[in-house]
């Protein structure tokens, strides 16, 4: 069933052409995230598609009775409503009698005929579920004062009551900007599970890929004004993208061929005397006018860094509370010239004040805090600090360093860095203010680069990062040559660059760990793993197992009749299935520009290596069974 469909869609702002007759539809059961560089227009589509902007031309289509709930990058927020009146700011009948219901028990309202009229109402629309869902949710988002006046909160807990109030509200087609910032990482473990739980369809801008490729089924690219989608998840989307990539390299060579052929007929002096030579010359200039770049602008980052001695950052029993809330207590670490490492914990559990204190930008309580000489550090924080919005954009990064040296000791200038961070000529020279957030927050992150640190402290740097400058500057991170520190809720950011995890635990306990995220999730299960253990096992209930399991009469070990037979079949099955894929890339090879019969080659291929992948579990897995009857024979 369709749900919504947009036809012909444009959209320009000034000279910039964000939206190029776009077409997109959405049916029930779509899971969709939507990507691109940052300011190439996603969270403009998305308004679009909410219907809380219009576009210059072309038109959205919803289908009757569908029910929309959008959760902008900005919401709105009534600062006098308390925390679960903005939540049922809906218009539904439902939300206005849970609203209405609130109020009467707000003003003590306990008695009387209106409030049996309202218990009445609830229990008809079984409003009740739909409250208790809404506390659930707003809990499990770290809000637990539902009557805290929304003026008294901070920008995150304000950002979640919105995620909780587009969670309840029910709909058909959920549209979220930008879900999971601000919050911390078991907050996201369990958005991820609802909505892979929650009926309806969604579509959602986020980089976080982990959170992408989990959730979503379809992705939709934004790039340079045209939509190309995708059918799967993140992991599926980078494959067909390189295929897609290399089918447009390939025809932009051969166009480049036949641009120089022609070039080279024109230099001798082509006249247009005759209808053909006219015709010639006129795809000359549509060859002149279409001819690209095969090389995609990159944000290719060469390391430039100032010099480290052996002393970094040492750290001394530091402590530091915020009146009675203490968030680090007598906390010791040496940072050493390698490391790299992921901070994780709830929000306003103190992650930020120890990169603070380790900038300098704050004093403890006590302990010290001791950096050597030659430390020059990069700190990117949470705000775009010191960005004067009325200077051009190089301008700004001509404040932090005219230009740069890479680690081959050759000089880039910031045009030169600005380029490879994809701000064009033009936007380069455009002011700060008519920058779009992201544009902003990676303008600010070449700034920091651009000053040439030795130490990187990185405060949530994938909030408000497209995946494409996360993806490079993970890379600047493997080949930086001092430490790098950074506190994050993204996952896969972590597990590419934190070899130590510290956990802030909460009441300023500090939890170190060596390893990636993944790695930390591993350990950590393990000990509460170990831990149920412990309370669950005794001595007589190991014992009785063991009586148990000495009874049990052993069973011969051996193949079932269906398991000899795969077994002896599937070396020659497999040898099939990778004839197969090496005639359909022969065919995908030849096919390079009929782009119909290559997505489905594709397909074909992708389905013939997935076969294989599970004949080869299963080889392994018998040959395996294989050794074990063996061995077990011969010790009869």
């Amino acid at each position: 069933m369709n749900l919504l469909s947009a036809e012909n869609i444009s959209k320009s702002y000034s000279e910039k052409q964000l939206l190029n007759n776009i077409y997109l539809g959405i049916n029930e059961g779509d899971k969709i995230g939507l990507i691109g560089v940052n300011g190439t227009g996603k969270s403009t589509f998305l308004k679009i598609l909410a219907k809380s902007e219009e576009p210059d031309g072309g038109r959205v289509i919803i289908g009757n009775s569908i029910r929309i709930e959008y959760l902008p990058q900005s919401p709105y927020f009534d600062p006098e409503a308390t925390v679960l009146e903005q939540v049922f700011k809906g218009n539904s009948e439902t939300m206005k009698l849970i609203r209405e219901y609130e109020e009467a028990l707000q003003n003590h309202d306990t008695s009387g005929e209106k409030l049996t009229k309202l218990t009445h109402a609830m229990d008809t629309l079984n409003a009740w579920t739909l409250e208790s869902e809404a506390k659930t949710i707003l809990t499990k988002l770290g809000i637990s004062d539902f009557n805290a006046k929304v003026a008294n909160l901070s920008g995150g807990q304000k950002k979640r009551i919105a995620l909780a109030s587009a969670l309840i509200n029910p709909s058909d087609l959920l549209i979220l900007d930008e879900p999971t910032n601000h919050l911390d990482n078991d907050t996201i473990d369990w958005l991820e599970q609802y909505l892979n739980k929650r009926k309806g369809a969604l579509l959602m801008i986020t980089h976080d890929r982990y959170f992408l490729d989990r959730v979503v089924n379809e992705i939709i690219e934004l790039d340079s004004g045209n939509l190309y989608l995708y059918k799967g998840n993140y992991s599926i989307f980078l494959e067909k993208k390189a295929e897609r990539e290399d089918i447009e390299a390939a025809n932009e060579k051969k166009r480049q061929s036949l641009f120089k052929k022609e070039l080279a007929w024109i230099r001798r002096g082509a006249k247009a005397r005759t209808t053909k030579q006219k015709a010639r010359i006129d795809r000359f200039e549509k060859l002149s006018d279409s001819i690209g770049d095969i090389s995609e602008d990159k944000m290719e980052i060469s390391v430039g860094s100032s010099r480290l001695g052996k002393k970094i950052v040492e750290l001394e029993h530091i402590s530091k509370a915020f009146g009675p809330k203490k968030v680090i207590d007598d906390f010791s670490y040496i940072i050493l010239r390698d490391d790299r490492i992921g901070i994780i914990g709830q929000n306003g559990s103190g992650k930020s004040t120890l990169m603070n204190i380790i900038s300098r930008k704050i004093t403890p309580d006590s302990g010290i805090v001791d950096i050597g000489e030659t430390v020059k550090i990069g700190y990117y924080t949470q705000e775009n600090y010191h960005m004067d919005e009325n200077l051009r954009a190089i301008e700004y990064i001509r404040e932090g360093a005219e230009f740069i040296e890479n680690a081959e000791g050759y000089k880039i200038t910031a045009s030169q860095m600005m380029e490879r961070f994809l701000f064009s000529g033009t936007l380069q020279w455009t002011p700060i203010s008519k920058l779009s957030g992201g544009e902003k927050r990676r303008l600010y992150l070449l700034r920091v680069l651009m000053e040439a640190p030795n130490v990187l402290l990185l405060d949530e740097p994938t909030n408000d990062l497209d995946i494409e400058t996360l993806t490079i500057l993970e890379d600047y991170i493997d080949d930086f040559p001092g430490a790098v520190i950074a506190v994050s809720h993204d996952r896969y950011f972590l597990d590419r660059m934190a070899e130590k995890i510290f956990l802030f635990e909460g009441q300023g306990r500090i939890k170190q760990y060596t390893g990636n995220y993944t790695e930390f999730k591993e350990i950590e299960e393990n000990e509460t793993d170990i831990i149920n253990s412990k309370k669950d096992n005794n001595k007589e209930n190991v014992s009785k197992n063991s009586e148990a399991v000495d009874k049990k009469k052993e069973k011969p070990l051996k193949f079932s009749f269906k398991e000899q037979k795969e077994y002896d079949e599937i070396d020659s099955v497999i040898s099939e299935l990778e004839s197969k894929i090496e005639e359909t890339e022969k065919r995908i090879n030849e096919s390079s520009t009929d782009y119909g019969l290559l997505q489905e080659l594709l397909a074909e291929k992708e389905a013939l290596e997935k076969q294989l992948e599970e004949k080869m579990d299963r080889w392994v897995y018998l040959n395996e069974l294989a050794e074990k009857i063996a061995e077990a024979k011969q010790n009869k």
